[in-house]
């Protein structure tokens, strides 16, 4: 039998070495990845921005915010932030690792952990900061139907960015470098273990 999407994760994440970025001048963020097995696929949460939160106004992205002085670590930070946004207790999270830091075009350094929760569960978004929960299957995301690549230079270099369309929405900047790294671990994962399996 195949390993979930969490399992595969969380192998790759423990056997490869963390990228960390120079933060100077950065605002400490940090960003919660949640899986879980909603009707015999994994999804992946993610949520749109009401129109009243300070930054990226109306746009997709994952669980997550700005450090505050009195969070002990950046998981504190993602963990903080999941509940206050969506409603996730702190303890129902299991936490499985981190992926790569990155920047965002509005100056954050982004530490992004992945966790996996029960389900169903009973998310209670917040009313000021979240206009819709969105839960992506993660076949869906790993189809290249959905997916958009746009190439483009940038200071003499090609730069890739893509983003995802699921239904009426789509996912992109920081959000989709995020969830194309996690894509891409497992697709890893699932090919070597299918070439295992040969």
């Amino acid at each position: 039998m195949g390993q979930t999407p969490p399992e595969v994760l969380k192998k790759a994440l423990a056997e490869r070495v963390l990228e960390r970025v120079d933060g100077t001048g950065l605002m400490p963020a940090a960003v919660m990845i949640l899986l879980y097995p909603k009707d015999g696929e994994y999804c992946i949460l993610l949520n749109k921005r009401s129109e009243e939160v300070e930054h990226h106004k109306g746009e997709i992205s994952f669980p997550g915010g700005a450090r505050d002085p009195e969070d002990r670590d950046s998981l504190e930070t993602a963990l903080r932030e999941t509940e206050e946004e969506m409603g996730i207790k702190r303890e129902d999270v299991t936490v499985i690792g981190e992926m790569d830091e990155i920047t965002t075009r509005s100056n954050f350094q982004v530490n992004v952990f992945v966790g996996t929760i029960e389900y169903p569960y009973k998310f209670s978004p917040s009313a000021i900061e979240i206009a819709e929960v969105l839960e992506f299957p993660i076949p869906d995301l790993m189809d290249p139907v959905n997916r958009r690549v746009e190439t483009r230079w940038d200071s003499g270099k090609q730069v890739c960015a893509y983003s995802y369309v699921h239904g009426e929405h789509i996912v992109f900047g920081a959000t989709a470098r995020i969830l194309q790294s996690c894509i891409e671990f497992l697709d890893d994962g699932l090919e070597s273990e299918g070439s295992q399996v040969d």
